[in-house]
């Protein structure tokens, strides 16, 4: 069993640094790669329809980083004002899809509902994702 005490505090921080004065939804993410290295996102809003969700941020630090190989996400998000986090934030559908880009089927994503941890394939969450 995978002890998310690092990525549970790891996801707290891009939470923290999230920019959503429109939603005042705030989400952060962890994406652990097979090398063992991390990197953290968090969802930044604007005025028009170019916002970002903390999933795809994490993956692009990533990617840029020259990260090709990825193991699972770790997500976690809600209002502003709720720091308890006891509901389940997953990625939406542009997260998925992006996503199915570059993890095998198998990759996993984590999020945190209630006190437990909950966990998804990314084939369960986007079954029929595009594919050329």
């Amino acid at each position: 069993m995978i002890d998310f005490s690092e990525d549970m505090e790891l996801a707290k921080k891009g939470r923290n640094n999230s920019y959503s004065p429109y939603s005042n939804f705030m989400t952060g993410a962890v994406l652990k790669c097979k090398n063992g290295k991390k990197y953290i996102g968090c969802n930044v809003e604007n005025h028009g329809i170019q916002s970002i969700c903390a999933e795809r941020v994490a993956f692009l630090k990533a990617i840029s980083e020259g990260e090709r190989e990825f193991e699972y996400i770790f997500v976690i998000g809600g209002n502003k004002d709720d720091n308890n986090l006891n509901h389940e934030c997953l990625p939406c559908g542009y997260c998925r899809q992006f996503m199915s880009e570059f993890v095998n089927k198998d990759f996993k994503i984590y999020t945190f509902d209630n006190d437990k941890i909950k966990e998804y394939e990314i084939e369960d969450l986007l079954p029929n994702g595009f594919k050329l």
